[in-house]
């Protein structure tokens, strides 16, 4: 399998072309990345509703995370909440990612998501999201 690396901090997302060229793959964690993008504790009652996966910044960083690692021919996977969110997945397809580590209970509904929709679609998403987040500038 080889040698790879966990993206949950904003400073590895930053330096992610440097990191996945000395790697064999690259995964995104996406609960602490969130959680420290946002500086929001997830877990914590009075901010945890501020933790926002779909937050422009997030969305910014996983193109980023996403784009930089297959421009340098590595595969990059996703763990976490947003993995397994069917919310996100179309997003996340149309962002480029192709493989997701999610609970075995999720993955039927994950399955289907991805059965249920034309790639035309996926890419759509990734346009909406993108000029969402450029709106918010």
């Amino acid at each position: 399998m080889g040698v790879g690396i966990m993206i949950e901090i904003p400073s590895a997302a930053v330096l992610i072309k440097d990191f996945a060229e000395e790697v064999d793959f690259v995964s995104i964690g996406t609960n602490d990345l969130i959680q420290y993008l946002l500086a929001v504790d997830r877990g914590n009652d009075i901010v945890g509703d501020i933790y926002q996966e779909f937050h422009p910044a997030v969305i910014r960083t996983l193109s980023n995370i996403i784009t930089e690692g297959k421009a340098v021919g590595k595969m990059v996977s996703m763990c976490g909440e947003m993995a397994a969110d069917p919310f996100a997945v179309p997003l996340l397809i149309g962002l480029g990612l192709k493989s997701f580590s999610v609970s075995a209970s999720a993955i039927p509904q994950i399955k289907k998501i991805i059965r249920g929709l034309e790639f035309k679609e996926f890419r759509n998403c990734k346009r909406m999201s993108l000029l969402l987040s450029l709106k918010k500038k």
